[in-house]
């Protein structure tokens, strides 16, 4: 009797265990680092996602910061104003040459 409670607690474990291992997909992850080729190629689109990511925010970024840079000349604040335009300037005669 105390011999079946044992054992169907240990099952429960086991069962327990092996629904948590299915939840890490550690299988997929055994199989991928088996397989250099498929590892490389999995890292390669990795950088490549976070490497275009990276550009789009940064151009986004600067496009907006351009923007309100050419708004506050418009609105010619006194003490800034210049400053900003100069940069305007340099900027837009950087993006000319290229």
């Amino acid at each position: 009797m105390k011999d079946d409670k044992i054992f169907s607690e240990l099952n429960k474990k086991i069962d327990e265990l092996s629904l948590r291992i299915e939840k890490l997909n550690l299988a997929e992850y055994v199989e991928i680092l088996r397989n250099p080729k498929r590892l490389l190629y999995v890292n390669f689109l990795g950088g490549v996602a976070r490497g275009f990511g990276t550009a789009i925010g940064f151009t986004l970024l600067g496009a907006f910061v351009i923007y309100i840079l050419q708004r506050m000349v418009v609105l010619r604040l006194p003490i800034i104003g210049t400053f900003i335009a100069d940069i305007i300037k340099i900027v837009q005669k950087q993006l000319s040459i290229r």
